[in-house]
C-alpha cells in the first residue's frame, strides 16, 4: 500500500496547504484553490509493525489499530474534518441534476480498463493515461474525457495480508491508489494534462458495497461504528443451528435458500431479494452469507450474516444504519477523488441497490427502486455538484427507475435503455425493437441528453431487459406484427441475441450467466456478418466490420447525450480464445474473454501481455498513431463524425421524434438543437444501399443540409418529408434550414 502522509489535525484551518493548481476555476469553481484535503494519514513503517508475528486477532490491540489505519471510514473522518466549515463548500448550486452542464464539460468519453491497457516498459497505467502523446491523439479524434475505471486498492484483507480483487477492482477497500496502476501524484498529473487539452478525468466510487478490507474486518470485530457500515446481523448463539458450517480456511459461506428462509422466518434477516445478481447454483444461490465464529475486539465469539447483492466478497453498504457510517465512508471517498486527486466527475457503481426493506407478505424484499436509494443518490449527487463535479450512474433497472433516480441524484445515466436494442438492430437488420425502446423512453420522460450512449465497456453485452421483464411484464407491446406481453418480448429478444451472436453463429462469443453475452463490439459485428472463424478475417472483411462499427458510433454520437467508447473499440479488438483466460473464466465469469490487452499508442509492440498479465487481443484497426496517419482508418473516420457532433452542438439537443420508416433496417431520429434548429439522423442497419423517404410531423419545411459536407441534399416538402440515399451500414447527420434561417443569414 502506498500512502501520502498528511498531518493529523482537529482544526480545519490546519489542513495541508499546497501550491496553486492549474485547473480551470470556472469549471471546478468549488475546488479550494489552496486547500487540498488529504485522506491518507501517517502510516506505520514495516519495522513498526511489532505485532505482525502475533495472531491477527481482534483481541490484539495492535492488529485492531493497524486495521483502523487502513480503513476507509477513518480516512473519511479525517478528510471531512478538514473541509468542515470551509466557505468554498457553498460555492455551487447542487440540488438538481444538470445533465446538459455535465455533457458540456465532457461529451465524448474514452472508457479505460486498467488491466487491459498496454503501457511502455516501466510506465504505469495512470502514467500512460496522463501522457501528452495520448491526449494529443484524443484531441485530434475529439475525445474530451477519460473514465479511468477503478484504480484504488481493492480485494480484501486476510489476517495481515492483502487478498486480490474478485471483481475487477470494484470491491474497493481503500482510498489509496493501487500501486499496480500508479501513484496518487500520477493521477493528479493526469488530471492536469487532461485540463490542458480541454478534457477531464472521471473516477469511480461504489456506494453499494466494498471489498472485505479493513472496514469489513473491523465490522466483524464489532469495533466502534464499523458494523454500521454494512447490512450485518449478529446472530445469537441459540440460533447458530440455523447457519451453515463454514469449511476450514473459508471466511464465509453462502446461505442456501432454505437457510435464508429459516432465518427470515425467525426475524433475523429480511430474506430473499427481488433478484440474485451473479446467481450460480451451489455458489451464489442467495444474497446472504454467514461467517464462521469470530472473536471480536472484546473476546466475545460472534457469527454474522451479511448481505452482498453482488459477489460474496462485496458486502453491501447500509445507508440507513443509525451510525450513518456507510454514508460517511462513501462521501469521504467521493470528496477524496474530487478534491484531493482532482477528478471532475464520478461514476456511481451499484447505486440502485442502496435500500432494502422487508415485504409485508411472503414476496421478496423490496430492494430495487427503493426510496432510500433515491435519497442516497440525491445526497451523493448533491455533494458532488456542491464541489463542482458531476456524476453518472450505471444502473440496469427499468426505464421508470432510471428516470426516477436521475431526477434527483446523478446528472447522467448509462444507456441501458437502447444498448441491447441497437445491437439487436445490427444483428437482425431490423430496427423495430430499437424504435420501440426509444419511444418507450420518450413516453416515460427520459431525456436522451441525460444518457451515456456507449459501445463496449468492461462488462458483458447486457440483455436482461429488466424494464420489460419485471415492472412492465404484463404490459402489451407490438413486435413483428403481433401483440405480446413485456415478459414475452424480453425473452424473444434474449433468444434472438443468443441465436444470432453465440453458438454456431458466433462460437467466439460466450453467454454470461443470466445477464448477457461476453463479446467485443467487433465480434458482435463479425457474428452479424456471418464470420464464424476469426482467424479467417480478410482485409475486405475488416473494411465491412469497420463500416458497421462506425454505424454504431453514429447511432450513439448523432443523438443528444454523452458518447462513450473503449480502447477495444478504438483498435477493433476481437475476443480472446477461452484457453487464454481459462483460469479467469473457470468460475463462470466469461467476461474475461472480452477484456484482452490492447496497445493504443504502440507502447509495447512486441509484448504478448499487458503489465497486469492480460493476453494481447487481435486488433483489426491498429494503434492510434498508425490510424491517425491514414485518412480512411477507423479513428480518422470517427474524428469526422465527432467533429460534426461538436460543430452542431448535437450533444445538448433534445430527441423529439422516432418516426416510422419505409425499410425495416432504417432508423430516423429527429432532434431539436439548442438554437431550435431541427436535426435529423438517418441510419441504415443493413449491408445494402437504400433510397428512402424520411417523414415526420416534427420536420419543418426547408432545405436539407448534410452536416458532414455542408451541402444541400434535398428539400422538405409540405408533408414534412424528403428522400435520401444512404449506403450500406451508412449514416447521415442532417439539419433543416428553414426559410426564416435563410432570411436571417
Amino acid at each position: 500500500m502506498t500512502n501520502t502522509p498528511a498531518p493529523q489535525t482537529d482544526d480545519p484551518t490546519d489542513a495541508e496547504v499546497t501550491p496553486e493548481i492549474s485547473f480551470d476555476q470556472q469549471r471546478f469553481a468549488a475546488r479550494p484553490a489552496r486547500l487540498r484535503p488529504r485522506a491518507r494519514r501517517n502510516q506505520p513503517k514495516p519495522q513498526d509493525l511489532w505485532a505482525r508475528p502475533f495472531e491477527a486477532d481482534g483481541r490484539n490491540r495492535a492488529y485492531v489499530e493497524w486495521l483502523v489505519d487502513q480503513s476507509m471510514l477513518a480516512d473519511a473522518v479525517t478528510l471531512g474534518r478538514q473541509l468542515a466549515g470551509h466557505h468554498l463548500m457553498w460555492a455551487n448550486v447542487y440540488a438538481s441534476p444538470d445533465p446538459r452542464a455535465a455533457v458540456e464539460q465532457a461529451s465524448v468519453w474514452y472508457t479505460a480498463y486498467p488491466l487491459s491497457l498496454m503501457t511502455a516498459p516501466g510506465q504505469s497505467f495512470l502514467g500512460a493515461l496522463g501522457s501528452e502523446e495520448l491526449w494529443q491523439a484524443f484531441e485530434e479524434i475529439g475525445i474530451d474525457a477519460i473514465h479511468t475505471g477503478p484504480v484504488k486498492l481493492a480485494g480484501g484483507i486476510s489476517g495481515w495480508e492483502p487478498t486480490p480483487s474478485i471483481d475487477g477492482h470494484f470491491d474497493r477497500v481503500s482510498m489509496a491508489i493501487d500501486p499496480l496502476f500508479g501513484t496518487e501524484q500520477e493521477f493528479r498529473d493526469m488530471c492536469e494534462n487532461a485540463a490542458a487539452h480541454g478534457g477531464t478525468i472521471i473516477d469511480d466510487i461504489v456506494p453499494g458495497h466494498t471489498g472485505k478490507g479493513a472496514d469489513f474486518r473491523l465490522a466483524e470485530l464489532n469495533y466502534q461504528d464499523y458494523p454500521g457500515i454494512y447490512h450485518m446481523v449478529d446472530i445469537p448463539r441459540d440460533a447458530w443451528h440455523l447457519l451453515p458450517d463454514v469449511p476450514e480456511g473459508a471466511d464465509a459461506v453462502n446461505l442456501s435458500p432454505e437457510a435464508e428462509r429459516a432465518l427470515a422466518e425467525e426475524g433475523y434477516i429480511i430474506g430473499a431479494l427481488q433478484r440474485v445478481i451473479f446467481y450460480e447454483p451451489g455458489v451464489k444461490e442467495t444474497n446472504w452469507s454467514a461467517t464462521p465464529p469470530i472473536r471480536d475486539h472484546q473476546g466475545v465469539e460472534r457469527r454474522w450474516v451479511y448481505l452482498h447483492y453482488f459477489k460474496e466478497g462485496q458486502p453491501s453498504i447500509n445507508w440507513l444504519d443509525p451510525t450513518f457510517a456507510g454514508m460517511r465512508l462513501v462521501m469521504g471517498d467521493a470528496l477524496h477523488s474530487l478534491l484531493d486527486l482532482g477528478s471532475g466527475g464520478l461514476r456511481l457503481d451499484a447505486n440502485g441497490f442502496l435500500g432494502v426493506e422487508k415485504s409485508l407478505d411472503l414476496a421478496p424484499a423490496w430492494s430495487e427502486g427503493h426510496p432510500v436509494s433515491q435519497a442516497a443518490n440525491q445526497l451523493i449527487g448533491s455533494m458532488v455538484r456542491k464541489v463542482g463535479g458531476f456524476t453518472f450512474q450505471e444502473l440496469n433497472l427499468t426505464i421508470d427507475d432510471i428516470k426516477n433516480t436521475g431526477a434527483v441524484g446523478p446528472d447522467l445515466s448509462y444507456d441501458f435503455v437502447t444498448r441491447p436494442a441497437y445491437q439487436v438492430a445490427l444483428a437482425t437488420g431490423d430496427t423495430e425493437f430499437l424504435r420501440l425502446t426509444l419511444r418507450e423512453a420518450i413516453a416515460l420522460g427520459v431525456d436522451q441528453a441525460s444518457l451515456v450512449h456507449a459501445l463496449q465497456n468492461h462488462d458483458e453485452l447486457t440483455y436482461e431487459l429488466v424494464h420489460f421483464a419485471t415492472r412492465h411484464a404484463n404490459d402489451t407491446y407490438s413486435l413483428g406484427g403481433e401483440q405480446v406481453t413485456g415478459s414475452v418480448l424480453a425473452e424473444t429478444i434474449r433468444q434472438t441475441m443468443r441465436d444470432r451472436l453465440t453458438g454456431d453463429a458466433g462460437p467466439y462469443n460466450a453467454p454470461f450467466v443470466q445477464n448477457g453475452i461476453a463479446c467485443t463490439t467487433a465480434s458482435v459485428i463479425t457474428a452479424t456478418l456471418g464470420i464464424t472463424d476469426l482467424d479467417e478475417i480478410t482485409p475486405a472483411d475488416t473494411r465491412r466490420i469497420m463500416d458497421a462499427h462506425l454505424l454504431l458510433c453514429m447511432y450513439n454520437a448523432f443523438q443528444p447525450g454523452v458518447f462513450a467508447l473503449s480502447g477495444w473499440d478504438l483498435v477493433g479488438a476481437l475476443p480472446l480464445d477461452r484457453s487464454q483466460v481459462k483460469g479467469l473464466i473457470k468460475d463462470g465469469d466469461t467476461r474475461w474473454i472480452e477484456r484482452g490487452a490492447y496497445d493504443l499508442m504502440d507502447a509495447a509492440p512486441e509484448a504478448a501481455k499487458s503489465a497486469s498479465g492480460m493476453p494481447r487481443a487481435t486488433a483489426l484497426y491498429g494503434s492510434l498513431p498508425q490510424q491517425l496517419g491514414d485518412p480512411d482508418s477507423f479513428a480518422r473516420r470517427l474524428s469526422r463524425i465527432l467533429e460534426v457532433r461538436k460543430r452542431s452542438k448535437l450533444a445538448t439537443g433534445e430527441l423529439v421524434d422516432v418516426p416510422e420508416v419505409p425499410f425495416r433496417s432504417m432508423l430516423v431520429l429527429v432532434n431539436r438543437l439548442v438554437d431550435a434548429t431541427t436535426q435529423v439522423t438517418v441510419l441504415n442497419f443493413a449491408d445494402e444501399e437504400l433510397s428512402a423517404r424520411v417523414q415526420s410531423e416534427h420536420i419543418p419545411t426547408g432545405r436539407v443540409v448534410d452536416l458532414s459536407t455542408l451541402q444541400n441534399v434535398g428539400v422538405v416538402d409540405d408533408l414534412g418529408g424528403f428522400t435520401v440515399d444512404i449506403g450500406p451500414f451508412g449514416g447521415l447527420a442532417l439539419v433543416i434550414r428553414e426559410q426564416e434561417d435563410e432570411d436571417e443569414e
